[in-house]
């Protein structure tokens, strides 16, 4: 009676779909806790009689629908832009993956319209220079209604006459704040009649919902979107999402309390990047940092931007350990280190000869930091064919050990390739 959740531990975009996709073979519900469409996973997967390998490409649907077997659900700390999960459903279900009766959205979920978009722009203009370089997907305006107590849930929709009412004056507020900008507010309102006819069936009381799956013996596996150094509250604020995207997001987006939560996987890739805007103490400007760019295939799933990579940095991962507590790592795209000479993991953070003893709030004093690097050889060699931990290139392996004598925790999964069967089990 418990479920398990997989998190991301930097700053996002740490192939969490890829361990999700493995671990939904004997899951029964997959659920989404937080975010939205601005989430990214890209999973490769043989499909039908011919194993004709896909790639599909999850946003706001949970990616353990991937599996025929595992129900989807969307909680209640989910931010839902109709729009786009019509379209993301309808793609995955061109390719051959059929979600019907499989898929389920909570009543609780707060509803993201094309104006929370439109704002979403305007606002990073007005930011200029500070610009935090935001998907532009709705996510914060969304987050920011219902913080306000302003905004519009999956149940409203299914009361016509009073969504309009609030509809309208929703719209008519941003108006005033931001200046009339060019939006068919009618013609919304009725789209979204007819979207909300189509989502009927999709609808349910997600919390008695995932309560009877835990009290029946269900195996519940709990998908993060982003990651730790992303949460409001704890990441680099204020170049963060607009939801609690750790532990503590799991309780509060799905509705059931901590001791219902068993175990918890952290997935951190084997070097860090991150897209966007803010602090980012062992990136690399220079030839490693390409390097790691073009191997890595560093560009996002949602955006197609350019991530920034650099080194992997424990002091982050200590800082997400200490919150989210996890109990072991997936460690992924390991291969991308192949053909370094040496590699490099930060350790420490030091100011005017100090170390500090966690990962600094005051982004001023982060950006004052001086990392303290520890130096391992490269292997030189692919890894992407190895099967088995033991047949790992001896300074490969020292390279993950390392990781796990520093954190306290156990690395149980390591990437060396983006298809389903490139990950080891340590």
């Amino acid at each position: 009676m418990s479920a398990t959740v997989v998190l991301g531990a930097q700053w996002g975009d740490e192939g969490k779909g890829k361990l999700v996709d493995i671990l939904s073979a004997d899951i029964d519900v997959c659920a989404r806790c937080a975010g939205g469409n601005n989430a990214g996973h890209t999973i490769v997967v043989p499909v039908g009689s011919e194993n004709v390998k896909k790639t599909f490409a999850f946003h706001l649907l949970p990616s353990g629908l991937v599996n025929p077997k595992c129900t989807g659900l969307i909680g209640s700390g989910v931010v839902v832009h109709l729009p786009s999960f019509f379209e993301e459903l309808d793609a995955l279900q061109s390719q051959g993956l059929d979600c019907s009766n499989r898929l389920f959205v909570s009543d609780r979920a707060q509803l993201v319209f094309d104006f929370h978009q439109i704002v979403d722009g305007l606002k990073e203009v007005e930011l200029g220079g500070s610009s935090i370089g935001t998907t532009k997907k709705g996510i914060g305006p969304a987050y920011s209604g219902k913080a306000s107590r302003s905004g519009l849930r999956v149940h409203h929709l299914f009361d016509h006459e009073t969504f309009a009412q609030r509809f309208r004056k929703l719209v008519e507020g941003r108006f005033k704040r931001y200046g009339t900008f060019e939006y068919d507010t009618e013609g919304e309102i009725e789209r979204y009649k007819v979207l909300a006819e189509r989502l009927r069936p999709f609808v349910i009381d997600s919390v008695v919902y995932i309560h009877q799956a835990l009290s029946s013996g269900k195996k519940i596996l709990v998908e993060g979107a982003n990651a730790l150094m992303l949460d409001i509250d704890y990441g680099t604020y204020p170049f963060v999402t607009s939801s609690s995207t750790g532990i503590g997001g799991v309780c509060t987006g799905l509705g059931i309390p901590p001791k219902l939560i068993g175990h918890t996987i952290g997935v951190i890739k084997a070097y860090t990047t991150r897209v966007g805007g803010g602090p980012f103490p062992t990136e690399q400007l220079n030839d490693t940092g390409v390097h790691l760019q073009e191997v890595g295939h560093e560009y996002g799933t949602t955006t197609g931007r350019r991530r920034r990579c650099g080194w992997l940095d424990l002091v982050v991962m200590k800082h997400s350990n200490l919150i989210n507590g996890y109990d072991s790592l997936n460690l992924t795209k390991l291969d991308v280190l192949d053909d370094l000479e040496e590699i490099r993991i930060g350790i420490k953070y030091v100011v005017e000869g100090k170390e500090l003893p966690g990962f600094p709030a005051n982004l001023e004093i982060l950006d004052k930091v001086q990392v303290q690097y520890v130096t391992f050889p490269g292997w030189k060699s692919s890894i992407a064919s190895i099967t088995s931990y033991e047949d790992l290139p001896q300074n490969c392996k020292e390279y993950v050990e390392y990781i796990e004598r520093f954190l306290k925790v156990p690395v149980r999964w390591i990437g060396v390739g983006p298809e389903r069967e490139s990950m080891i089990t340590k």
